[in-house]
């Protein structure tokens, strides 16, 4: 018996769940997703990858700017959705809403709760070096992220790995799990288990200030932090009134002054070990591999970068 879903959310990351059910026994009567916005140059609006894919199929999308608004609640109370499905929406849920369909909303959220509540869980898992992590499958209430939790799949994280990459590897981890958990609730199976809210951390926002690269840590926190703001908003330096982002890069076993080159191809030394960069982009200009970066901007041994 087929469930009758609503379906929320706006970024890429949401995609693959959003195709999951489409594709399944379950009827997907609306999907909700942030309004259009403005590209930086000119005004030219830009629909979300949700908004995108849902005209495609011939969905029912709705961008409302606000969602807590009588038009919305009375389109939600109208159409009796059986469960909907949250992911990475960008919007609160109003209480209201929460109380309408019959098996409550349900959240796909990119961390192992309790940790990593919030906005940047991917990331923050990166920069903090964490081992493992994973999604969680759980029931949306008014208190940011800390419903009950159904299900949870784990992965390890490889030191390597960015934020880009392991996005698509928890987004399709979800898009998997999302119609086994449909099918446990719709056959009373189902176990919601409360999260030890003594233990929650929190993935606060990414800012652009968040980037800076601070030298003096440990190497392999300095990669973290290049590996985890890939591809947004960045790491970054800089280096006579220039900042440079960097894209990738390796640890070397080499050691200097701290936050000075040790050689002329851009390596870096910290705490301890040094930083190889791989690949660059100066402010206003493309990416490049280092070896094309330094074929037009000479950076000496023993510069200070910042």
């Amino acid at each position: 018996m087929s469930q009758k879903i609503v379906f929320m959310g706006t970024p890429q990351f949401s995609l693959p769940t959003l195709d999951s059910l489409v594709n399944s026994e379950h009827e997907v009567l609306a999907v909700y997703s942030q309004p259009p916005s403005k590209a930086h140059r000119g005004q030219k609006v830009i629909p979300s990858p949700v908004e995108v894919f849902a005209q495609k199929k011939l969905l029912n999308i709705r961008t409302p700017p606000i969602l807590d608004c009588n038009e919305e609640y009375n389109f939600f109370k109208k159409i009796k959705p059986d469960i909907v499905i949250v992911v990475a929406y960008g919007k609160i849920i109003p209480k209201r809403f929460l109380e309408i369909p019959k098996y409550g909303f349900l959240n796909i959220h990119a961390s192992l709760l309790p940790r990593w509540r919030g906005a940047a869980p991917i990331q923050r898992s990166i920069m903090n070096l964490d081992k493992e992590t994973g999604i969680s499958i759980m029931k949306i209430v008014e208190k940011l992220d800390a419903g009950p939790v159904m299900h949870q799949d784990k992965i390890k994280i490889n030191e390597n790995i960015d934020s880009l990459t392991l996005s698509k590897v928890l987004s399709n981890l979800g898009a998997k799990s999302i119609v086994k958990a449909l099918t446990k609730i719709k056959n009373g199976e189902a176990k919601f288990n409360e999260q030890n809210h003594e233990e929650a951390t929190y993935a606060k926002k990414i800012t652009k200030d968040d980037g800076q690269i601070k030298w003096s840590e440990e190497a392999k926190k300095v990669l973290a932090k290049i590996n985890g703001l890939n591809p947004n908003p960045g790491a970054w330096f800089e280096y006579k009134n220039n900042r440079y982002k960097v894209w990738k890069a390796k640890i070397v076993d080499k050691n200097g002054d701290v936050g000075k080159t040790i050689d002329d191809k851009l390596t870096v030394a910290c705490k301890n070990q040094a930083i190889k960069i791989l690949e660059i982009q100066k402010e206003g200009k493309n990416k490049q591999l280092i070896e094309q970066f330094l074929l037009g901007n000479k950076i000496d041994q023993g510069e200070k970068i910042f």
